[in-house]
């Protein structure tokens, strides 16, 4: 099972922007698990924001993201990104990197490892 851990979370004002990594503790270049980031706001569920197979040709985006996120990956440095711009309060949120053996399975957040999170405050 591989461990993923997050960065990258802080505090923001509206309109502003974050950038999110996820580093997988593989070997450099032996990360390929399809790969999602998930958030939870506060006193919220847990939500699929974006996912990413593995070589990064496919991405899934939520619907409230409206364009405004992309995720990436760079395979060489075993890192999942996750840009984030135009922020709003209501991106305020514990956000999470999870990996799995699919992009079905990793989306419905049913996959192998989880990170501890990263805080994401979005505040004037």
């Amino acid at each position: 099972q591989v461990q993923l851990v997050e960065s990258g979370g802080g505090l923001v004002q509206p309109g502003e922007s974050l950038k999110l990594s996820c580093q997988a503790s593989a070997r450099p270049g032996s990360f390929y698990a399809d790969t999602a980031w998930f958030r939870q706001p506060p006193g919220k569920e847990r939500e699929l924001v974006a996912a990413i197979n593995w070589n990064g040709l496919i991405t899934n985006y939520a619907e409230f993201v409206r364009d405004r996120f992309i995720i990436s990956r760079d395979n060489a440095k075993n890192i999942v990104y996750l840009q984030m711009n135009t922020l709003e309060p209501e991106d305020t949120a514990d956000y999470y990197c999870h990996s799995g053996e699919s992009l079905a399975v990793v989306r419905r957040g049913a996959g192998d490892s989880w990170g501890q999170g990263t805080q994401v405050t979005v505040s004037s």
